[in-house]
């Protein structure tokens, strides 16, 4: 794999990962939108927030498809990383492999403990 087809696949990625992410997030927006989140908000009570996947049980449809469209936001970055390792696996170039490696663990490790 050439340096100049691994750039174009890794920027049609992360392109078509924003694009999917901005198309879901929209989509909930108007779901939501639609199904009358116009209404006021009630700021004198403290709702503390669900954590975690499972959370997108809890929420009503159209913010649970907007969290789904911003996980794909984040998903996309770390695709990118999974793309380049297996590239740099693929060109034997040992030093790229273990950089991008750590990344990919420090990536995981931090998404992890944010959402679990």
């Amino acid at each position: 794999m050439t340096d100049d087809r691994m750039d174009t696949i890794i920027g049609n990625l992360l392109r078509a990962g924003v694009a999917l992410s901005a198309a879901v997030v929209a989509a909930g927006g108007a779901w939501y939108l639609a199904a009358g989140g116009s209404g006021t908000v009630d700021y004198r009570r403290f709702r503390g927030e669900t954590r975690g996947l499972h959370s997108l049980v809890e929420l009503p449809g159209p913010q649970a498809l907007i969290l789904i469209g911003l996980l794909i936001l984040i998903a996309t970055p770390v695709a990118r990383v999974v793309f380049s390792l297996i590239a740099f696996a693929l060109e034997r170039d040992r030093a790229y492999v273990m950089v991008t490696a750590i990344v990919l663990i420090a990536l995981l490790y931090s998404i992890g403990t944010a959402w679990w």
